[in-house]
């Protein structure tokens, strides 16, 4: 099967190429919100938006306008334009809301340049970009299928990435026969239905108080800033200050993004059919008490990790609804309990007696409800 795979590496461009890297995301963001004020001009007036052809026309008329823009890659400007042409169409489709003006103040810039007659590829421990030639990258493994584009991307922390976006064949894992039920917690991260807990590991709670500490620091920079009449993009220490509490945030990013990846990677390669609540996230984050301790754990993140994993490699994802009694039903011999408090973590079956651990039951209930419904579909 032909599947698209994204692959991330760190670069470590020079000078002079990290100069046109912030020229070229700055001249993206500039076409990106030029066009997007005319199109948005033209819907007030008309009822209708540009088209992608129209504004590439323009383009070609803008670059005489403003020389500055001949300076960087071409493709990367025409990119722009198109992700503007299609977050209009889904606009109109209603899939989401209209375009924004993109502001340099957001925390990820980035640009996206297509590859054409060979202008992106990997040479050892450098890949060539257009423009800016070869630049050295952290090659942590071998990048398997045809490039597509890249997407060179700048954080906050100061670090540059690039994403490689190929087109690859991947084939189905061999079956397991084996089926697995899920239940998704906050104590701990995942309870499955063969009696595993998964530890919740708690990243941003354990970098809390050094956050604190740091985000402290760049509140009072900030105000000596102002208290000196300097703006706080030339405030050299408030912006060191920002860099680093960014690195704090990306590293819990990151040891967050590693684990979900690993578990996911496990638990697709041992089973075919997967079953997990469909559980409404956004609607539990509105609890203010519980906000924090959801957003942790990225149980979305993870379901999704799940989904397209299985779609590649040929296995099965039920999703149970989330308004099935998991957590009442007694595993052994399906009477329903009622109800049961939170503080309950163990209970005892009134007509088996079987004494139950309450997040083991419902991951064994979830299993036992996505099996039925997997064979009735």
């Amino acid at each position: 099967m032909l599947i698209h795979k994204a692959y991330k590496f760190r670069l470590y461009p020079s000078k002079e190429q990290e100069t046109l890297i912030a020229k070229t995301i700055g001249c993206s963001r500039f076409v990106f919100n030029r066009f997007l004020g005319q199109w948005n001009d033209t819907y007030q007036k008309t009822g209708k938006g540009l088209t992608y052809s129209s504004c590439s026309a323009q383009l070609t008329q803008l670059k005489k306008e403003f020389v500055w823009l001949k300076e960087v890659d071409s493709i990367a400007l025409q990119s722009s334009l198109k992700k503007l042409a299609d977050s209009y169409t889904r606009f109109f489709k209603n899939q989401n809301k209209a375009p924004r003006f993109k502001s340099k103040k957001n925390q990820v810039q980035s640009y996206t340049t297509k590859e054409t007659n060979h202008n992106i590829a990997i040479a050892d421990n450098k890949i060539k970009l257009p423009k800016l030639g070869l630049v050295k990258f952290a090659k942590s493994r071998e990048v398997e299928g045809r490039i597509l584009n890249a997407t060179v991307r700048r954080n906050p922390s100061g670090k540059f990435f690039v994403s490689i976006l190929v087109e690859t064949d991947v084939q189905p894992l061999k079956k397991t026969e084996s089926s697995i039920g899920i239940d998704l917690g906050i104590t701990d991260f995942a309870v499955l239905s063969d009696g595993r807990k998964i530890d919740n590991n708690k990243f941003t709670s354990k970098m809390e108080k050094k956050l604190k500490r740091e985000q402290r620091k760049l509140s009072r920079r900030a105000l000596q800033a102002k208290n000196k009449g300097i703006h706080l993009f030339d405030a050299q220490n408030y912006q060191k200050q920002k860099r680093k509490v960014a690195r704090l945030h990306e590293r819990v990013r990151n040891q967050r993004d590693d684990f979900l990846h690993k578990l996911s990677t496990d638990i697709i390669k041992n089973h075919d059919v997967i079953c997990i609540e469909d559980l409404n996230t956004k609607g539990m984050l509105r609890n203010h008490k519980l906000a924090k301790s959801i957003s942790d754990v990225s149980w979305s993140a993870f379901v999704s990790k799940l989904e397209y994993k299985a779609k590649w490699y040929g296995k099965t994802i039920v999703k149970i609804s989330r308004w099935f009694p998991s957590s009442q039903i007694c595993s052994e011999c399906g009477h329903q309990e009622g109800k049961k408090s939170l503080e309950i973590r163990d209970w005892t079956c009134s007509i088996c007696h079987k004494h139950h651990d309450r997040d083991i039951n419902a991951s064994q209930n979830i299993l036992a409800e996505g099996v039925r419904t997997f064979y009735l579909a």
